[in-house]
């Protein structure tokens, strides 16, 4: 578990001691600097540090990325954060258009647990072969009826 939800730091961190209380890696940070989602500061050597403000952009990412929001979509909210009065209603249709995409997830997901649950009662009836093999093998050859993979 993580000090990091709340961290009030002395003094800016390396990019190591970042890592350490983010919970994230060394290599994610870098990879969010590369995208322009972190600007972390640098000494005359090169050096990265992270200050408070840094680390409040991280737990900015982190909570995005809990609500499943894309690195893309993050980013657009980083910027759109600098002055959130103004981009309330681009933020509002950005999280109106995630909220549609997860309802049409758990849809889905709904119907693969239906799928599933009837698959493992056929599974437990069966006395020769293995619905759950039959099942997957009439998909990859496409001999099953109703084929919504093709368009």
């Amino acid at each position: 578990m993580s000090t990091f939800s709340s961290s009030n730091i002395d003094r800016p961190l390396r990019i190591g001691e970042a890592a350490r209380v983010t919970g994230l890696s060394v290599d994610t940070l870098r990879y969010y600097e590369k995208l322009g989602l972190l600007r972390p500061g640098r000494t005359h050597s090169g050096v990265r540090f992270y200050g408070e403000r840094e680390l409040s952009v991280l737990r900015f990412i982190r909570r995005a990325k809990a609500m499943n929001f894309s690195l893309e979509e993050i980013a657009r909210l980083l910027e759109m954060r600098a002055n959130p009065r103004h981009a309330r209603d681009e933020v509002r249709e950005l999280t109106h258009h995630k909220l549609k995409a997860i309802s049409a997830q758990i849809e889905e997901l709904g119907l693969l647990k239906n799928e599933l649950t009837l698959l493992l009662n056929l599974c437990r009836g069966a006395e020769d072969g293995c619905p759950i093999i039959e099942s997957l093998e009439a998909v990859a050859t496409g001999s099953e009826s109703n084929q919504d993979d093709v368009e």
